[in-house]
């Protein structure tokens, strides 16, 4: 089996960077920390929302957004976790040019 890349250090340090900027853990909040990660170019995947960005059920908030216009993809990918089974997970990317104001 091919080994998927690990989240890049820069990647991370910007994930961590957003949380850090949007502390608190209220959906609104949630959202607002997804949104940031998307407009700064980055896809998102459910593993990197939950570890970085302190997002404890990613799909419910990738819904709301999507709820208030936000037009988001889904791209399932198949990961290898920490205890070596694998999983399907969603990797979430913002349309170009989709983004709204959002909560």
């Amino acid at each position: 089996m091919a080994k998927e890349k690990a989240t890049s250090p820069e990647k991370k340090a910007a994930l961590e960077a957003i949380r850090a900027e949007f502390k608190g853990n209220d959906s609104a909040t949630q959202r607002r920390r997804l949104m940031e990660a998307f407009k700064r170019g980055w896809a998102i995947s459910t593993f990197e929302a939950m570890r970085y960005l302190d997002i404890y059920f990613p799909p419910a908030r990738i819904k709301e957004l999507r709820n208030l216009g936000e037009k988001i993809k889904t791209h399932w990918i198949n990961v290898l976790t920490e205890s070596g089974d694998r999983h399907n997970i969603g990797m979430y990317v913002l349309e170009s040019g989709a983004s709204h104001e959002s909560n």
